[in-house]
C-alpha cells in the first residue's frame, strides 16, 4: 500500500484540474509526466499537443470530446489525446468541470494492457476512483459538481 495525496493543478470558471502525489515521490504525477516529455526532441510535438488540450480543458471544461476512453466501463478513466499521437496522458475525468490528471508514457502497443508501464498508470487511477468513491460513500470526502473536497491523503 501507498499513501497518495490529492494536489491541485489548476482552475479556472470552467474546469478545477488536479493530480495525485505518491508520499514517497518527490514529483506530483503529472509533474513526472511534464520532466519526462518536456525536452523530447523527438515527442515534443506529440507533448506540446496534449499541453494545448489540457489548457483547451482548462478554459472550456473537461468535456467528453477532448479524450478518448480507457480502463473499464466501470470507471472514469480517459486519455488525451483524441488525435493519432505517441504518447498518451491518462486522466480521471470526474465531471464536465473536474478532471484528474495523471501520468502516461508513448504508446508502442495497440492497447494499454499490452504495456506494463502504462496498465500500470491505468491501475493506479483505477484503484485511486474506487477509493476517492468509497471515502465519497464514508461521508470523508465531498464532490460537488465543481470540486473535490477532502483534507487528507489516501492508501492505495
Amino acid at each position: 500500500m501507498s499513501e497518495v495525496e490529492l494536489l491541485l493543478v489548476n482552475s479556472s470558471e470552467s474546469c478545477i484540474m488536479y493530480t495525485i502525489q505518491f508520499l514517497s515521490d518527490e514529483q506530483s504525477e503529472f509533474e513526472k509526466f511534464i520532466s519526462k516529455f518536456r525536452k523530447d526532441a523527438e515527442l515534443n510535438p506529440d507533448f506540446q499537443a496534449i499541453m494545448r488540450f489540457v489548457e483547451q480543458i482548462l478554459s472550456n471544461g473537461a468535456l467528453e470530446r477532448y479524450f478518448r476512453r480507457e480502463g473499464k466501463m466501470s470507471d472514469s478513466v480517459v486519455a488525451l489525446p483524441v488525435l493519432k499521437s505517441k504518447l498518451r496522458l491518462y486522466c480521471l475525468r470526474l465531471t464536465d468541470k473536474i478532471l484528474i490528471l495523471g501520468n502516461g508514457d508513448v504508446k508502442s502497443s495497440r492497447t494499454y494492457e499490452e504495456d506494463d508501464t502504462l496498465q500500470g498508470y491505468v491501475m493506479d487511477l483505477q484503484k485511486f476512483e474506487r477509493l476517492l468513491r468509497h471515502e465519497v460513500r464514508s461521508g470523508n470526502v465531498q464532490i460537488t459538481e465543481k470540486e473535490i473536497i477532502t483534507d487528507k491523503s489516501f492508501e492505495i
